[in-house]
């Protein structure tokens, strides 16, 4: 927080995973959100919410994030720019519950509870774990605030799972046809590996971490905060964290970072 308050931006942004989460433990729940908050509050700029998976894993987090932050997807226009912040969990409840179990199960691989292979869990072979996906309702919100703002000078999606590498109806071509040619960069994060990519002729970015696990071997697994200023078209620099310095050339004391 303290090397974001150095920089010293407008607002911040998030693309989700705030916290470990994956749990129905309503206290355990209060303890993570409150202890991330705690963090939140030493920003002296707003902070914008945006849920991953570890966020809305199953029905009681959704419903813990509503009673804490509101709708798990929103809009918001900052001097005719528009932010539509997605949710890339956007599943009915029974196939929510289904994926939450079958998670449950793939951890207890993971960490030798039960005897197995990750990739053959169920779980794994799931698009959604690495795709995600988006309902109807929310599809028709954003076709609304993108009526409603027909001449936002530019527009940034954001969300955690890239739902614009889902095919069908669930994925983001629906929202994509929509927003047709007018100016736009994706934004997500839940690869924990910094990517970049030109797609309908728009940056698509995916976000490496800025505290998540890491993979050693991947030299684009790194921790950043990415810095958007605003011309004629988005100006985007990506910050190394071990690069943002105090004025005595050291890092800052930092605490814990966004994950």
């Amino acid at each position: 927080m303290v090397q974001l308050n150095r920089l010293d931006p407008t607002f911040v942004l998030s693309v989700g995973d705030l916290i470990d989460g994956g749990t129905e433990d309503s206290l355990q729940l209060a303890t993570e959100w409150d202890s991330f908050e705690t963090r939140i509050k030493n920003l002296n700029m707003p902070f914008f919410h945006l849920g991953g998976n570890h966020d809305l894993t199953n029905p009681t987090m959704r419903t813990f994030w509503k009673q804490r932050f509101g709708p798990r997807y929103y809009h918001f226009l900052y001097k005719n720019v528009l932010f539509l912040m997605m949710d890339s969990e956007d599943y009915e409840e029974e196939r929510m519950l289904e994926i939450y179990k079958a998670r449950a199960e793939a951890l207890k691989v993971i960490n030798g509870e039960v005897n197995g292979i990750y990739e053959e869990t169920d779980y794994y072979g799931m698009q959604e774990r690495k795709v995600g996906g988006m309902g109807s309702e929310q599809l028709s919100y954003f076709k609304q605030v993108l009526e409603r703002y027909p001449n936002a000078a530019w527009i940034f999606v954001l969300m955690h799972k890239p739902l614009w590498q889902r095919d069908g109806d669930k994925g983001l071509k629906p929202l994509e046809d929509l927003l047709g040619n007018r100016p736009y960069t994706v934004i997500n994060g839940h690869i924990h590996s910094f990517s970049h990519q030109i797609r309908n002729n728009r940056d698509y970015i995916i976000l490496g971490t800025t505290g998540g696990s890491q993979n050693a071997q991947d030299s684009m697994a790194f921790d950043h905060i990415s810095l958007v200023r605003m011309a004629k078209e988005p100006i985007v620099t990506h910050l190394k964290m071990n690069g943002i310095l105090d004025k005595k050339g050291e890092l800052p004391p930092t605490g814990e970072l966004i994950h």
